[in-house]
């Protein structure tokens, strides 16, 4: 059964397309994927995130199960508020899910994980949680509407009270507010994303979703589509779980290396194999590729490089640079030498760049 997020009518009355993603109905564009992806690298638009899961963790032992759970070192979080960037592995060392973990207080942190990989994060969770007596509590009851773009912190600070703005004004990067009693309920707001450019990611009572969503559109903030969030992403040089990254790839393998800490007398699930690869090296690295030719680079396709071949994992058309790009896993080695892609029998060279593709609205 297909699930439905409470701001699915709103996307609807806008003449949203729907698709099935993931199992819930979500938007993927409202008629134009090009022009919403514009809109955020040069305005302001918002995307409806509510099938995202949060979950708080509550309990005495959370730093220290944390400390356990994920590649990452939550001894980074030291202020409220402030968030990590991090992976939840298996024991070999395969990446469960890349999340983001928020420091409450030193008895509750906040997750939110991906919508896809909901039931088997949350039993992993709970499961590994019991030794520590950790309370894992998922939050059904809340919505999140992210909003992205040059223009997208002073369009939700309008929204508040003079305090209120005050409070969320001051944030950093990757740190959050708790806002309590504005006029949408209290609101947890948090100055992260996935497009690459700034702006904030706001977890509201479901009830107040709509509410919210409708104050962004009178303030000028345009809806986009989950087609839009996947250009944007990606010219960010963001991994998608389930397509750039799995239970089967390490974080060495998904150029997240800078997300493992590997910090003495912490002994974390994983940190075995991720030793070995930070010694040894990885057998095989993520690059990242731009392709000057017309044409498109897809997912599967196959990469031919001088140690063997590799493939596609995302790809697109990038509408910033007007070209195409994509994300590809090739054996471990040098490729300076000379990448190929396979399209249709016809091995069409690419240039291996790094990522990320576009920062801050411009061409790296």
């Amino acid at each position: 059964m297909t699930s439905k997020t409470i701001l699915n009518d709103s996307h609807r009355a806008l003449g949203a397309k729907m698709v099935d993603f993931g199992g819930w109905d979500m938007p993927i564009h409202y008629g134009s994927q090009i022009e919403e992806h514009h809109q955020v690298r040069r305005d302001a638009g918002m995307f409806d995130v509510s099938h995202m899961t949060v979950v708080d963790l509550h309990g005495a032992q959370v730093r220290a199960f944390l400390r356990r759970l994920v590649a990452n070192s939550v001894d980074k979080l030291q202020k409220p508020g402030k968030a990590l960037y991090t992976c939840m592995l298996n024991a070999q060392g395969g990446v469960i899910d890349d999340l983001i973990i928020y420091f409450q207080r030193e008895d509750w942190f906040r997750l939110v994980v991906n919508a896809a990989t909901r039931d088997k994060d949350l039993a992993w969770i709970t499961a590994q949680a019991a030794p520590f007596g950790v309370e894992v509590r998922e939050r059904p009851e809340l919505s999140m509407i992210a909003v992205q773009g040059p223009t997208a912190r002073e369009r939700v600070l309008g929204l508040l009270d003079e305090a209120q703005a005050a409070a969320v004004g001051k944030l950093g990067k990757f740190a959050a507010a708790d806002l309590p009693g504005t006029r949408f309920g209290d609101l947890f707001v948090a100055r992260t994303g996935y497009t690459g450019e700034d702006g904030f990611e706001v977890v509201v009572p479901e009830g107040n979703a709509v509410a919210l969503w409708e104050a962004l559109l009178a303030a000028g903030v345009k809806p986009a589509g989950l087609g839009a969030r996947d250009t944007l992403r990606l010219e960010a040089g963001m991994n998608l779980y389930g397509q750039d990254m799995d239970d089967t790839v390490t974080p060495y393998e998904a150029a997240l290396g800078w997300t493992v800490a590997l910090d003495e007398g912490r002994d974390f699930t994983g940190r075995e194999v991720l030793e070995r690869h930070k010694r040894d090296g990885a057998p095989r690295q993520m690059i990242g590729m731009v392709m000057d030719e017309k044409g498109v680079l897809r997912h599967g396709q196959k990469v031919l490089t001088a140690q063997g071949e590799g493939e596609i994992l995302s790809g697109t058309f990038s509408p910033t640079l007007g070209k195409a790009i994509a994300f590809a896993r090739v054996p471990a080695g040098d490729v300076s030498s000379g990448v190929r892609v396979d399209i249709r029998g016809r091995e069409v060279p690419v240039r291996v760049v790094k990522f990320p593709f576009v920062r801050d609205g411009k061409a790296q």
